[in-house]
This record gives structure tokens, C-alpha cells and sequence, in this order.
């Protein structure tokens, strides 16, 4: 499927892994081919894609990139940007493709129904590509500088600026030269989540491996599932393992991050939902994902009958889970001590139906690739509170950044 995908110069594959989560849609969905498309800066973005998406009335797949935050509050960003991802884009699909682990469906704009099915059941399979040169990663900070940014943003919260600040470094390479395919590959086969997705606009590429959702409407139901709350599995040992997974249900600390994004989720929901409806349907719940235990909420509410798309995401975006609280003053701390646009990571991916409902991932765990520039760019962090050890916190941005190596390892000798 991935092969014949590829060759569309944009394209989506939003991939489930089997994983039944609740709210639990389709297995994949697959889109190729633009009809139409948006592409928009922050400033009337989000207007733009309530208009596309009333004049097309069709499904739509895209993404919206962390700097939108610079419409929705009164913010800017000045770091750099290597990636060059639109702010927000989003397309209108020629062909839509819904498959679960018996039956595939395929949507098309004109009755080539049979003849796409047999384009895909004849595309060569994938082969594995020849060895590509070292890609050699380089963070943005060095320990000493990273710490010092962690203690500076504990300094923030001591004075009481805020409570929790997500704080990230990148890791890039120049010259990088790989194969897309491959590396969605590895990255499936090492860590397959939930919210995974291979993402494709012309020369720019998304490697999704995200285990979270932003947020979810569904008629006139919305949802989020923000996660805070992690810790490595223990694959060699399965008595370890389970006490891993004990551990993390019984961290004050952990509950204390997850809480703490959960009132800011409800805050945000509470927005544009009907008063007294808004729910934390599950407080505290930890799933088991192949690298990782993770504490995930629930939080639901009934959309007012009033409110759009352009509503409900000004609302809500980005999510609290890579932010922090309180939201806009995080985001102005986030914005001083990292030193480069998060552009898509930290966004959000996904599709919206021709009836107006959505369901969004949070772009994490990913990589992201510029094929024109050679440039290749992956995210990793934490949630800095006040009782955080700095270096702690430097040592789990490099655990998480090793299982992107890793995946850019495994696709290289594949």
C-alpha cells in the first residue's frame, strides 16, 4: 500500500496498528491524490480551513503546525526554521482508501474502483534500499546548555510564572539522505502506536509514530486524550515489567503532570462546550505500548450548537500535553529557551469528514524530512515542574532521541 501511496506527490496513510483504543474508528485510512488544496500562515488559517472544508464538503486530510499558536493568542516566533512545513495544510483527495484486517474500501472521484484495487495488488512490493551513508545527529544544546534552560524555566515557576513547562531540544542531521519508506518502516516495526501516519506534501515528509490523540468530534460528542506519564518498558524481564507498570500507576508525580493537563484540557473544552457537559471519563488509566507504559486521560465534552471547526480548534490548540500550563505564558517561556520552530512537531495530523467530524493525532515521536534540503529533524523532552532534576531531564531527552537513532539505524541496514 505504502509503495503505490508513494507515488502521489502529496498523500496520507493514518495507521492504527490494531490497537483498539476507545474511540476506536477504522484500522487505516489511506488518501492520494489532490483535488484541492489550503495552504496558509498563521493569522487567518483557521478561517481559511472552515471555509475550504463548507465549500468542498468532502474528506480532507492535513495538518496544523505548533506556530499556529500566533493567531489563536497574541504570540510570535522568532527562532529559526529549517523545515519549512506550512503552518497549516490541508487537501482534498482524489481517491480515499479505509482498511481493517478483512475489508478495504476505496472512494474515488470518478468509478476506477476496480482499477485502483488491482493497481495496488500489482505495485511491486517494497524492497529494501541500498545503504545510505551515515546520518550523523547533532543536537541544538549541549548538556551544559540544556541544563542551564531547565533550571531557568524552574526559576520561571518558582516565581510563580507557571506550573509546568513541556520543554524540547532538536536533533538534526545536514546532508541526510534516506528513503521514507524505509524509515516508516523501521520506525512501525520498533514502535508501532496507535496514531502512527506516513504524511507526504511534495518534498516534505512526516514519520509518525505518535501514541496520542489531540482530539476527537464525533456528531456532537468531543474528545481528548492528553498523556503525561512515562516509563521505559522492561522487555528482558517480565516480573520487572509488570513493576514498571505498578510503578507508574502509583506516581504522585506523574499523576500530578497528568492532573494538571487534564484541568487544562476541561478548561479548554469548556470553551465551546455545553455548560456541565464536559467529563474526565477516565482519570489516570495506563496503557502498554511496545517502548513505553504511559498514563492516559479521558476528557469529553458535548459541542455547542453554535460552534464550529474554527471554534472548537482556536479553543483547544495546541494540546496541553506539549505545552504546559498556563497555556500562553508556557508557549512565551517555550518560545525563549528553545532554539528552533517546532513547525509541525507538536501539531496535530489528521482528516476531517464530509459531515464535519475529526480526529487528530499529536505530532510526536516522529521525524520529519525535507528531501530538497537534505535536512532531517526529530524532537525529544519533558515536562519541567519545580521538583525536576535537570539532569534527569536531560538524560530522558536523550532515552527518548536513542529510539529515533535507533529507527534511522535499522532503516539504514535494512
Amino acid at each position: 500500500m505504502l509503495n503505490w501511496l508513494n507515488r502521489f506527490n502529496i498523500c496520507a496513510f493514518l495507521d492504527n496498528h490494531l490497537y483498539q483504543t476507545p474511540a476506536h474508528e477504522v484500522e487505516c485510512l489511506a488518501a492520494a491524490g489532490c483535488l484541492s488544496s489550503i495552504t496558509s500562515s498563521a493569522g487567518t488559517a483557521l478561517l481559511k480551513l472552515d471555509e475550504f472544508h463548507k465549500t468542498h464538503s468532502d474528506w480532507i486530510f492535513g495538518h496544523l503546525a505548533y506556530d499556529l499558536k500566533n493567531e489563536i493568542e497574541q504570540l510570535q516566533s522568532a527562532n529559526p526554521d529549517y523545515l519549512y512545513f506550512p503552518d497549516l495544510f490541508f487537501f482534498q483527495p482524489d481517491i480515499v482508501i479505509s482498511m481493517s484486517e478483512k475489508f478495504i474500501s476505496i472512494g474515488v472521484h470518478n468509478d476506477l474502483h476496480d482499477s485502483i484495487f488491482l493497481e495496488i495488488n500489482t505495485c511491486p512490493s517494497w524492497i529494501s534500499p541500498a545503504k545510505n551513508p551515515q546520518i550523523n545527529i547533532t543536537s541544538r544544546f549541549t548538556k551544559e546548555s540544556y541544563i542551564d534552560s531547565v533550571n531557568r524555566i524552574r526559576n520561571h515557576i518558582l516565581v510563580g510564572d507557571c506550573y509546568e513547562v513541556n520543554f524540547c531540544q532538536e536533533f538534526f542531521a545536514n546532508e541526510a539522505v534516506i528513503d521514507p519508506i524505509a524509515v516508516y518502516h523501521a520506525l512501525a516495526t520498533i514502535s508501532p502506536n496507535p496514531f502512527a501516519a506516513f504524511y507526504r506534501i511534495n518534498e516534505l515528509y512526516v514519520l509518525c509514530g505518535s501514541p496520542e490523540r489531540y482530539l476527537q468530534k464525533k456528531k456532537n460528542r468531543l474528545m481528548s486524550q492528553p498523556i503525561k506519564g512515562t516509563l521505559a518498558r522492561q522487555h528482558k524481564n517480565e516480573g520487572s515489567d509488570i513493576a514498571e507498570r505498578k510503578l507508574l500507576i502509583e506516581s504522585a508525580k506523574d499523576k500530578a503532570e497528568n492532573v494538571m493537563v487534564v484541568d487544562l484540557v476541561r478548561n479548554d473544552l469548556a470553551r465551546v462546550s455545553e455548560k456541565g457537559s464536559v467529563k474526565v471519563s477516565e482519570l489516570f488509566g495506563v496503557y502498554t505500548f511496545p517502548q513505553v507504559h504511559q498514563m492516559i486521560s479521558t476528557i469529553t465534552g458535548i459541542v455547542q450548537a453554535d460552534k464550529g471547526l474554527k471554534d472548537i480548534l482556536s479553543a483547544t490548540f495546541p494540546m496541553g500535553s506539549m505545552t504546559g500550563a498556563p497555556k500562553k505564558r508556557v508557549m512565551e517561556i517555550i518560545e525563549q529557551y528553545e532554539k528552533t520552530k517546532r513547525s509541525i512537531f507538536s501539531g496535530a495530523m489528521g482528516y476531517i469528514t464530509p459531515s464535519g467530524d475529526f480526529d487528530f493525532n499529536v505530532v510526536i515521536r516522529s521525524i520529519f524530512y525535507n528531501a530538497s534540503k537534505k535536512y532531517l529533524s526529530f524532537q525529544a523532552g519533558s515536562a519541567i515542574t519545580f521538583n525536576s532534576n535537570s539532569d534527569e531531564e536531560y538524560e530522558e531527552s536523550l532515552l527518548k532521541a536513542e529510539v529515533i537513532k535507533k529507527v534511522l539505524a535499522n532503516a539504514n541496514t535494512s
